[in-house]
């Protein structure tokens, strides 16, 4: 059996069920006589090459069930890909406080830097575990069916857009709503749950997953607010032309070289300025929102499903570890939808790291501006019972 210490860091995006997936690895470790120590790095893999750790057998269970209720990144989170020099840092804390099971919750970058440094580990014939415990509101990680942090930033996007469609009923107008999710149009297309009867917006979902034509759409708003006298958008930020060219970038990259796309707002404020021109002469309000960071870290906007999966995917990676030679990515299998069941494994970390995936045709309609029926019944499960709209 490895003995040794355990490190256990977050990284990339918070999301409002991280820390669940945070103290359900600090519990299962407490439960293994393998792991002699449970070490929080702060900001990830920054933290553990300055040494900068959380003793994490020291709060009480209390105290951790309320962290895991908790949104965001308990012990902050990084955007860093480690070169190198930095993993050389990495395995000096790593030798020096005997540390020999590595946990690193986070998206397919995060992926990446744990395929990194299990790979290192391996070159330096150093006996050590390596998990990575998935999260990302953009739900882009492939293999598995979905990705804790998911769902409740989904749930997040269709209640704001039930909220805001009845809004616009009131004072009708146009409104664009722009939705994280990178290249991955997942989290815009949740606001097809928005719709609870004829005529309830968004009235169009525009994804990345298909080329974003500007005279389009303002084409389709145009028809849309003819048809109902309003429109409600709902866009990803990260829509493209045919090229693959985002529509507005600010041209900023992360060290995994990422491009920032929309939250500065811009997107919203140039659709909505082509919205305008298409009304020009006619008293039409348009409005436009960017969500931004409120949709994955918000308080009680959780899904069930979410927080008992984040916290289950956790655990596992500390059973898995403990019992198995084999570094990898917890991943979920869908095994029924109704009513909803699931089951966890591991994949390679090859199969996760660095690329990521898009929605899948049969979700997207032909039209490329709306989401199927096949979308809902994948998503509807996930996200639980939504509250219904009252009408005169």
């Amino acid at each position: 059996m490895l003995k040794g210490k355990m490190v256990i860091g977050q990284s990339g995006g918070p999301t409002v069920v991280i820390n669940q997936s945070l103290v359900g690895a600090v519990l299962a470790a407490r439960g293994e006589a393998a792991i002699t120590g449970i070490l929080g790095a702060r900001h990830g893999v920054a933290g553990i090459m300055n040494e900068d750790f959380v003793d994490l057998d020291d709060p009480s269970k209390e105290q951790l069930e309320l962290v895991a209720a908790t949104p965001a990144a308990a012990l902050g989170s990084v955007r860093l890909k480690p070169g190198k020099a930095e993993c050389e840092r990495v395995f000096e804390a790593f030798r020096k406080h005997d540390v020999r099971y590595f946990f690193y919750i986070g998206g397919n970058d995060s992926a990446e830097t744990a395929n990194i440094i299990a790979g290192m580990a391996r070159d330096a014939d150093y006996e050590f575990r390596t998990v990575h415990i998935p999260k990302t509101i953009d739900n882009d990680l492939r293999v598995t069916d979905h990705c804790p942090g998911f769902a409740s930033a989904a749930r997040f996007v269709a209640l704001a857009f039930m909220g805001d469609d009845r809004d616009n009923a009131a004072l009708p107008g146009v409104k664009i709503n722009v939705v994280m999710g990178r290249h991955a149009g997942f989290l815009t297309a949740a606001s097809a749950l928005a719709r609870q009867a004829d005529g309830d917006g968004p009235h169009l979902i525009y994804l990345p997953e298909r080329p974003f034509d500007v005279a389009q759409f303002a084409v389709d708003v145009r028809r849309v607010y003819g048809e109902f006298g309003r429109c409600v958008v709902a866009v990803s930020e990260g829509v493209a032309d045919a090229d693959g060219n985002p529509i507005v970038t600010t041209g900023e990259r992360d060290s995994h070289g990422n491009v920032q796309l929309s939250g500065t707002g811009a997107l919203g404020d140039v659709l909505a300025s082509h919205a305008k021109k298409a009304f020009e002469g006619e008293k039409v309000r348009v409005r436009a929102d960017t969500f931004g960071y409120l949709q994955r870290s918000f308080p009680t906007v959780v899904s069930e499903v979410d927080a008992r999966e984040a916290r289950e995917v956790g655990a596992f990676a500390v059973r898995h570890a403990v019992k198995g030679d084999e570094d990898g990515s917890v991943a979920i299998r869908r095994l029924a939808s109704e009513p909803y069941a699931s089951e966890y494994f591991i994949t390679p970390l090859s199969t996760v790291a660095r690329e990521t995936r898009s929605m899948d045709d049969a979700f997207i309609h032909a039209e490329g501006n709306d989401v199927t029926a096949a979308w809902l019944d994948y998503l509807r499960p996930l996200v639980g019972e939504l509250p219904r709209i009252g009408r005169l």
